[in-house]
């Protein structure tokens, strides 16, 4: 076997490339113009012996003077070093080839891109007569391509693909080996004992442990170089230079925690070149090169480029002082030409930077020739202004610095939008107090200092009431406006040092961080109500809002910031049922309600999704003559989980605030025009079913055409159905739309009747306006009628106004004979209650159909003639 390393003669070309960046070096000028070959029979033990000693990655095989192929430390990941008799074996069984050349003439720019495009990491440089005159490598031209100026702008997790291959230290040579062929990787960590403690392995040991023969050992015994690492932001040039400078191939990458991410290695670096824009770059810096050694015809063009830039330009001495300046210059800083030329860069300095900060700038100009950052200057009308300024070092011929140019833009706007959306992170933008988060980290602030003052504190939650309304039915444009009011009087309203925050919505908080006396505490809720129930202008609307203001107290009813905020919460949900306008503090037996609350919505959920209802029917009564005249529809809900009945009273609320009563009042309406269908297929005589109908039924959607469906998918006739609308139902803001549906409604056949009239403020000319056929008397009025003169002078005026507009009534909780009494002598038409019967399932209901049923005989009442 025959090892030849031959120096192959060449021309030399002395350049100074330190301000070069250019890839169109011709890649004989960079290779080492040495090539280790050897014949076919060589073992591979020797040919990883001569590479070894000669420190080069691949070696030429030869036959007859002609190369056959390569055998490179790529190609030992395809060893099996379970092989005992593997350094025997000749090379020729393990070489790639044929041999991929490229021309000594051809630039490092095509080389890279051929590295890249056909995945190798050698090629056989040959000369003009094909004859070889060395080896290069991606090592070769990463260390000798310019590309610094890219690679100052990237970092190294930039050039990270993928995850690190990391092998435990007791694994054998012949695993690593296969591990790393199998994972086409060229390096991997050994992880040690230590936790975050790596040594590395690469294709360059494997050559060595062939040269040692080492083949039946483990990492831990042949690992002993440790892994080098560096963080994920340090930059590339950085990363590259370190690689030159400490010998390496390979470097370990971790993140802010230490943990290794990756793995760097030159080829890592060359994938991540992108040449388009790198050739752009060249040819841009280039032209500075060329602009700045050319004529005065060109320079004269260089200074019409610089005149015209849109960032400033300062052309320093290698001490700093100024030499020239654009007008841009002028422009950002106030000083003139004549006024920057010959100072000092001082001239603009802000004061703001310690004297550390401009000695590590020029450090980094000295070593690196470059340095970007953000600086605060300032303008010669003493004005403070931040900008983002590139210093590069320009160097003579001698490879020494003789001139420093500097470009900066004034970034001013920039570090306001910053502060913008800092704001925006911490502030509510459409109201300017502070936002949840802000909130919630000044309240955790609180609590800690009332916690260590040993004092109380409270959180005041509010929610306007109402607000809904005025969304629907102004705009939101109206409702922001509304929102900037209220948060205004807010803030005047509380006193220094208490906290306004806006959660979201028509939801306010307020932070009382020291609470004096539980007086002046409802003092201040009150003076709250009172300021925001006062009128509010907008546009050509006056408006009228309120608020329910729920508080909790700390440490008496939390001691988390989340605690306080839920239990306000909860303090406030108990002010809207009792009315609104309000303010109440929290109690326990709020959280009761609001567990009980939660656990209704849960298991409403559920039941909704089972169809776990059903409906009943409670009869209604001709009070003259006890004849069966019509039915109202219930929901009931028995719940499966508890056992229990849930009453309309709990689930009906949790459903509306849930956005689920539409859902619901579907159901009930399939489900009684299913009931009503299979009682007239029974013969039976079809009496009107009343259903009730929720305001978001109303608003939401469109419920003439959900009736106008159920009705032609059931086959049931619309005017056995009967829409009852409570009187709350009536938004003035929305008295024409709410109109208009209710004649769409009538148009169709069916009836419609105002539930618990009396209970709300419909106006008597609006209800004219409505195509209604009935007035229910709400049975609160009903109760005490025989005993109590306002209730009984109120019912008797309501049925005479419900005649007087040709409208049946119908008075619903009848319960006794003294009622029943009252209601026939004031001609009140139907009624409905305990005395006639309960509510029950629609079997029951064909029953009654079939027997003709009427509940004066069964209580032995006389009908009227």
């Amino acid at each position: 076997m025959v090892f030849e390393l031959k120096q192959k003669p060449h021309k030399v070309t002395i350049t100074d490339r330190r301000m070069m960046f250019t890839t169109d070096v011709p890649v004989r000028d960079v290779i080492h113009h040495s090539l280790l070959s050897c014949c076919t029979d060589a073992t591979l033990h020797d040919a990883a012996l001569q590479m070894n000693k000669h420190h080069v990655s691949s070696i030429l095989v030869m036959d007859a003077g002609e190369p056959v192929g390569i055998w490179t430390e790529a190609d030992a990941r395809k060893l099996d070093f379970t092989d005992q008799s593997l350094g025997e074996k000749p090379i020729s069984g393990y070489m790639s080839s044929p041999v991929d050349t490229v021309d000594g003439d051809e630039s490092l720019s095509e080389i890279a891109l051929k590295f890249q495009r056909l995945r190798r990491r050698h090629f056989l440089v040959t000369d003009q007569e094909h004859g070889p005159i060395g080896v290069v490598s991606q090592t070769d031209v990463i260390r000798s391509q310019g590309l610094e100026h890219y690679l100052c702008m990237r970092n190294v997790r930039s050039a990270l693909n993928q995850a690190p291959l990391v092998l435990d230290e007791s694994l054998s040579l012949a695993d690593a080996v296969n591990r790393l062929r199998e994972s086409q990787r060229d390096a991997a960590a050994v992880r040690r004992s230590t936790p975050e403690h790596y040594s590395i392995i690469t294709e360059r040991d494997i050559v060595q442990w062939l040269a040692a023969g080492v083949t039946a050992r483990t990492l831990k015994e042949v690992c002993s170089n440790e892994l080098y690492a560096v963080d994920e932001d340090t930059g590339l040039l950085q990363a590259s230079n370190l690689l030159k400078k400490k010998g390496f191939r390979h470097l370990g990458v971790v993140n802010q925690r230490g943990g290794l991410v990756g793995i760097l290695s030159y080829g890592d670096i060359l994938d991540s070149v992108e040449y388009e824009y790198v050739n752009r770059l060249q040819e841009a810096l280039q032209s500075r090169d060329e602009a700045l050694k050319a004529s005065t015809a060109h320079l004269r063009l260089a200074q019409r480029v610089i005149e015209a830039s849109l960032d400033g330009i300062i052309i320093t001495d290698k001490h700093g002082v100024i030499e020239s300046v654009n007008p841009k210059f002028t422009q950002v800083t106030g000083y003139s030409e004549v006024e920057a030329i010959g100072q000092s860069t001082k001239l603009l300095s802000s004061g703001r930077h310690s004297e550390d900060f401009y000695r590590h700038l020029w450090s980094e100009l000295q070593s690196n020739g470059y340095w970007q950052g953000e600086i605060w200057n300032r303008r010669k009308n003493g004005q403070v202004y931040p900008e983002w300024l590139t210093i590069t070092a320009i160097y003579n011929d001698e490879g020494d610095v003789a001139q420093f140019a500097a470009i900066f833009s004034d970034i001013t706007d920039r570090k306001k939008d910053e502060e913008r959306i800092r704001r925006l992170a911490f502030f509510d933008d459409l109201t300017g107090v502070a936002n949840r988060r802000l909130f919630q980290d000044r309240l955790e602030q609180a609590i800690a200092n009332a916690h260590r003052h040993q004092h109380r504190l409270a959180v005041l939650f509010l929610d306007l009431d109402m607000f809904k309304r005025i969304n629907d039915s102004l705009g939101h444009v109206v409702g922001d406006e509304v929102l900037k009011v209220v948060a205004g009087r807010l803030a005047h309203t509380v006193r220094e040092g208490d906290s306004v925050a806006r959660l979201g919505g028509d939801e306010f908080t307020v932070m009382v961080p020291e609470v004096d006396t539980m007086d002046g505490l409802m003092m201040l809720a009150q003076r709250i109500n009172d300021a925001i129930s006062e009128p509010i202008s907008v546009g050509s609307h006056e408006l009228y809002i309120s608020t329910s203001i729920g508080i909790s107290i700390y440490p008496d009813d939390g001691m988390t910031s989340e605690d306080l905020i839920k239990n306000a919460d909860a303090a406030m949900y108990r002010v809207k049922a009792d009315g609104r306008g309000s303010f109440h503090r929290y109690t326990d037996s709020l959280h009761y309600d609001s567990v009980r609350e939660l656990t209704i919505e849960t298991r409403l959920r559920k039941a909704i999704k089972d169809q776990a209802f059903q409906v009943k029917y409670q009869p209604k009564i001709e009070l003259k003559s006890g004849r069966l005249i019509g039915f109202e529809a219930l929901l009931r809900w028995h719940d499966k989980v508890s056992g229990l009945v849930v009453s309309p009273v709990e689930f009906i609320p949790v459903a509306e605030r849930l956005g689920l009563i539409g859902i619901l009042g579907e159901w009930v309406l399939e489900a009684v025009c299913r009931d009503l269908l299979y009682w007239h297929e029974c013969g039976y005589e079809i009496v009107p079913v009343a259903v009730n109908i929720s305001v978001q039924q109303l608003m939401k959607g469109d419920l003439a055409a959900t009736v106008r469906h159920i009705v032609r998918n059931t086959g049931v006739q619309a005017s056995w159905l009967e829409l009852e609308v409570t009187e709350s139902c009536f938004i003035p803001e929305q008295a024409d739309r709410i109109a208009d549906i209710l004649h769409a409604l009538r148009m169709q056949g069916v009836n419609i009747s105002i539930d618990d009239f009396g209970t709300g403020y419909s106006s008597l000319s609006y209800l004219r306006r409505l195509p209604l056929d009935a007035l229910k008397i709400d049975r609160t009025f009903v109760t005490d009628v025989a005993h109590n003169a306002d209730d009984a002078r109120l019912a008797s005026t309501i049925i005479a106004m419900a005649k007087g507009m040709g409208l049946k009534v119908v008075a619903e909780g009848i319960e006794n004979k003294e009622q029943l009494s009252f209601l026939q002598r004031h001609g009140c038409h139907e009624g409905q209650g305990f005395m006639f019967a309960k509510a029950e399932p629609a079997k029951q209901v064909g029953q009654w159909l079939s027997d003709h049923w009427n509940p004066f005989e069964a209580l032995n009442l006389q009908a009227e003639n």
